[in-house]
């Protein structure tokens, strides 16, 4: 821990020195994990979406308040007399970084991409059947039924330059599961408002102001960022002045930060919630001592975990308040949320013992318990809390502890038996949520279904929502959806996560929904 710390440390000074003092033009962004690769297709991870923000962009995003907005496309509208395809008018003048003209074949390009077996975002696209270029500054995606939602899917899907990706060999997505690189792991070209001019991994980036963007030049001209896995070293940074603006502020310093000098904290809700999920089926765990079945595959069990959480401690002593406890896998954006849903049971540690005993499982069982320890707010330390309320219960469990590189292919590859993951929702719909973490892992469905939960006749349900038109059926079929992930206990919701930013005096983020704040936003004052 000391070389790490004395390492971060030197970096911060060698940066201080290279920018102090720090201008209006430059930004030191401290961030607890950096991107795991920028190839923009390979993995749907809200930290990669956040750096490539600023170098790639999508037809359209949100702004702060979660409205849909142009970027490179100015218009979308189903076709006349034809329900199941989208017309999108695309951006005049957009430049990529090397100069090349944007047109409707890179949006083909880059939708057929991103839809490719090795893509973690083809589950956004599953619905296509075909993207056809109609001229230069027209594209036309035909589903394969009526979409009426689809231009929700589409605020984290970049687009890529057709040429470069032929001229560098990465027309394929990089297959991040099996840990192979192409090109555009470590380079760029994208049309957005900075260009990468720098990257040493997991160490510091630098992305400069691109002359030739088609939008106003943003008050931020260099973004500096720095992964800092150390909370008390990227306060620490921020308190010094050695960086201008911390994402991931730990729950335990909120206060402190909001009475010091200088410094400026926002908070807000984010569209995101933590859970713990389970491996299912008949073969027995890996990491427990229970040799002839699967505990988590008895209902008991998975219920008895349920009444051993206890949802609001955690929210009081570890996340300081800095939470929402939920009884359901979605964040109240989204549609599909009720009060009801989100409701909770309070713990109960006799009858959840009582439940175990009743399973088959009296002395309880061992288990191992794989987490982050730099992506979600005090993640680790919501993974220790865990430990020892199922302990109360007599689930021994062994904790896991990765950075989210190493943690994230555990999850895609079915390799853990109980593990943690944040769910961010995009499209503000259920869909989102089912689509990856409910429905049977296969095609271009349930990439992130790391436990291999399957239902066919879910599966059926979930597939329908893609092209319901009448919404209120497909709220209905939504309904239907959560009341059986909620009676199977499917997934182990514990809260909303609550976001804390802070920057120096004068520096002006606003708190995204989606944790995706951008520099180009940035309004700075003296």
């Amino acid at each position: 821990m000391t070389i790490r710390l004395t390492h971060i440390c030197a970096l911060l000074l060698a940066t201080s020195a290279m920018t102090a003092p720090a201008s209006a033009e430059t930004i030191r962004w401290a961030k607890a994990a950096d991107a795991t690769t920028l190839d923009p297709h390979a993995q749907n991870l809200g930290t990669n979406h956040n750096f490539l923000h600023h170098i790639y962009e999508t037809l359209v995003n949100r702004d702060v308040a979660g409205t849909l907005i142009p970027r490179l496309a100015t218009d979308w509208a189903i076709k006349d007399g034809a329900p199941n395809v989208w017309v999108f008018k695309l951006r005049e003048g957009v430049k990529f970084h090397d100069g090349a003209d944007f047109t409707a074949e890179d949006v083909v390009f880059s939708l057929d991409r991103a839809r490719t077996e090795k893509s973690n975002m083809r589950q956004l696209h599953v619905g296509i059947d075909k993207v056809v270029a109609v001229d230069d500054l027209t594209v036309e995606v035909h589903m394969k039924g009526p979409s009426p939602l689809y231009p929700n899917n589409l605020t984290n899907t970049f687009i890529m330059d057709k040429g470069w990706a032929e001229a560098n060999d990465v027309v394929e997505v990089q297959d991040y599961a099996a840990g192979a690189e192409n090109y555009a792991v470590r380079n760029t070209n994208g049309t957005g408002a900075y260009t990468l001019t720098s990257r040493e991994v997991d160490v510091r980036s630098v992305m400069t102001a691109f002359d030739g963007h088609w939008d106003d030049k943003p008050a931020v001209t260099e973004i500096v960022y720095l992964p800092i896995s150390e909370n008390a070293t990227r306060i620490a940074a921020l308190l010094s002045g050695e960086v201008d603006f911390v994402q991931d502020v730990p729950v335990q310093d909120v206060t402190r930060l909001q009475s010091s000098a200088g410094i400026t904290v926002t908070t807000g809700p984010e569209n995101r919630v933590i859970y713990f999920g389970y491996r299912f089926g008949d073969e027995p765990l890996k990491s427990s001592n229970i040799k002839d079945s699967n505990p988590f595959n008895n209902p008991l069990v998975r219920e008895a975990v349920h009444l051993a959480v206890d949802r609001d401690a955690i929210q009081s002593v570890v996340m300081r308040g800095q939470s929402i406890p939920a009884g359901v896998a979605m964040p109240p954006f989204v549609n599909g949320w009720t009060e009801e849903l989100d409701a909770y049971a309070a713990p109960d540690v006799e009858k959840a013992k009582a439940l175990l005993a009743e399973a088959g499982y009296p002395d309880g069982f061992t288990v191992t318990l794989d987490t982050p320890n730099n992506r979600y707010v005090n993640d680790e330390a919501i993974s220790q809390a865990i430990v020892g309320m199922l302990g109360r219960i007599g689930i021994q469990v062994t904790l896991a502890s990765r950075p989210v590189a190493q943690h994230s292919p555990l999850i895609q590859s079915n390799e853990t038996d109980f593990y943690m993951l944040g769910w961010g929702v995009p499209t503000f719909d259920s869909a989102y949520v089912f689509n990856d973490l409910v429905h049977s892992k296969q095609g271009s469905y349930g990439a992130y279904n790391g436990g291999l939960y399957s239902n066919p006749e879910l599966d059926a349900k979930i597939e329908s929502l893609g092209s319901e038109v009448d919404l209120e059926k497909r709220n209905a079929t939504i309904a239907e959806i959560w009341a059986k992930v909620q009676a199977d206990r499917v997934l182990l919701p514990i809260h909303n996560q609550v976001l804390a930013y802070a920057a120096r005096e004068g520096v002006g983020i606003a708190v995204h929904p989606e944790n995706q704040p951008l520099m180009m936003d940035v309004t700075i004052s003296k």
